[in-house]
């Protein structure tokens, strides 16, 4: 592809070889060191083309990993698991409300909840869902209503910041899912997420601030001299447990969980003072918002 004369000068300019746009074999093992060679097959430059005894092929370029991605990318590629399965089935109305491992959600001493589990933060779904949800929590301040992100607390914080603030709305990070699993929520399908329909509706939405969130916590100088206010969080993370993200390591090759993702399944409870689920379950597709007035009256108001 990169074989003219022409070509290897304009890279050697730029300070690249010919190999550093081969993409053929990612997984192939670091080629030997190339020596330079006075007689060199015509059409080459030394130090530039040289040639393989072995005709190995490269690697990708180190610049060109799943990290350096955009943040808008990150959460379409597929998140490393939660550390529980998943559970088998969401509850239903009757069952006793889940405890999740880390104990982040307690029900029961009389208290009314409404739980809402969000889609990643930037999504006009989740934008709507978590508006209707605030509105709800003014209009009965006798139910606590929680909304559960799994997005980072930098990404949560800003997009909540940017559709106006949670007001009355309790915010649980959940950036390793373990609430979700618990919960049975665990990564849709194709079609729960690029259905006809879910796209339709995309396309009428305006509530989409992915690229404002990424922008705003990618931004150099936000959090201090030359750092964004992402890097400071995971130094943050770093200093305390030596972890990226939830308490799980996530691996140097893997995608960040910053801005969440987008194949992760939303849902919907309301548990009553006893802790027993009285109402809801799992959005049918991506862009099911679900009827939390529903929920409201289930617990009898």
């Amino acid at each position: 592809m990169f074989s003219s004369l022409t070509t290897k000068l304009a890279l050697r300019k730029l300070g690249l070889n010919s190999d550093s746009l081969n993409f053929s074999s990612p997984t192939a093992p670091d080629p030997k060191p190339k020596k330079l060679t006075k007689n060199a097959p015509p059409g080459t430059v030394p130090g530039l083309d040289d040639v393989d005894d072995d005709d190995s092929s490269t690697k990708w370029p180190a610049w060109m990993t799943v990290k350096s991605l955009p943040l808008t990318v990150q959460p379409w590629l597929s998140p490393p698991p939660p550390p529980i399965p998943v559970a088998a089935e969401c509850p239903k109305p009757g069952d006793l409300a889940p405890l999740d491992r880390d104990r982040k959600l307690t029900f029961g001493g009389g208290k009314k909840v409404l739980v809402v589990f969000l889609r990643c933060v930037g999504c006009a779904f989740a934008q709507k869902t978590f508006l209707h949800l605030r509105a709800l929590a003014n209009k009965y301040p006798t139910i606590s209503c929680i909304a559960i992100s799994h997005s980072s607390p930098t990404a949560t914080q800003k997009w909540i910041d940017l559709v106006g603030g949670a007001w009355n709305v309790s915010v649980v990070i959940d950036e390793d899912r373990a609430v979700y699993a618990a919960w049975g929520l665990g990564l849709g399908s194709v079609w729960y997420v690029l259905n006809p329909t879910t796209q339709v509706q995309g396309w009428k939405e305006k509530g989409w601030l992915g690229a404002s969130v990424a922008g705003a916590i990618t931004r150099t100088g936000v959090a201090g001299v030359g750092k964004s206010a992402l890097d400071v969080e995971r130094e943050g993370r770093r200093a305390v447990t030596g972890t990226v993200g939830g308490g799980e390591v996530v691996g140097e090759g893997g995608p960040t969980t910053t801005m969440g993702n987008k194949w992760q399944q939303a849902g919907a409870w309301a548990v009553d003072g006893r802790g027993t689920v009285v109402w809801g379950g799992k959005a049918a597709r991506a862009d099911d918002v679900l009827d939390l007035e529903g929920g409201v009256r289930a617990l009898g108001l």
